[in-house]
């Protein structure tokens, strides 16, 4: 069924909401698992153009991303991990594209009309511009 699950992480609170959902269903499928997290501050969007160093930021966010992989490999697990640099969707759909993902998992925090125009919806611009399956599961609170 899956054979490479993309789980976009945020490195908050919401990943715990998500983490428990996609290892069940790496476990049950024997999916391999690519977390990916997109660092999108000044640094990691400029990070190419202007030959920049590492943030704090995308030095902690690479150490997350560790953390989590080493917490589900410990379970049995593959695991593999990209910090990606940029615009979210952009970077997820590259990424999925790219690493031949057959489902994307996600958290939604489920802001009404008015909430996505002002912040914008990651998965509202990756769900229009992919035929990948997503998976989203709404964040607790």
């Amino acid at each position: 069924m899956y054979r490479k699950i993309l789980v976009a992480l945020e490195n908050a609170r919401s990943d715990a909401t998500l983490l428990p959902h996609i290892s069940q269903l790496a476990h049950i499928v024997g999916a391999e698992l690519l977390l990916v997290h997109v660092a999108d501050g000044w640094a990691a969007r400029n990070f190419d153009q202007l030959k920049l160093a590492e943030s704090e930021e995308m030095k902690a966010d690479r150490a997350y991303l560790q953390d989590t992989a080493e917490r589900l490999r410990a379970s049995g697990l593959r695991v593999n991990t990209e910090l990606a640099l940029g615009s979210p969707p952009q970077q997820i759909l590259r990424t999925a594209q790219m690493q031949g993902c057959d489902l994307i998992a996600m958290t939604s925090h489920g802001h009404k009309l008015i909430g996505d125009v002002f912040l914008g919806s990651t998965i509202e611009k990756v769900r229009h511009n992919t035929h990948i399956p997503i998976l989203v599961v709404r964040a607790q609170s």
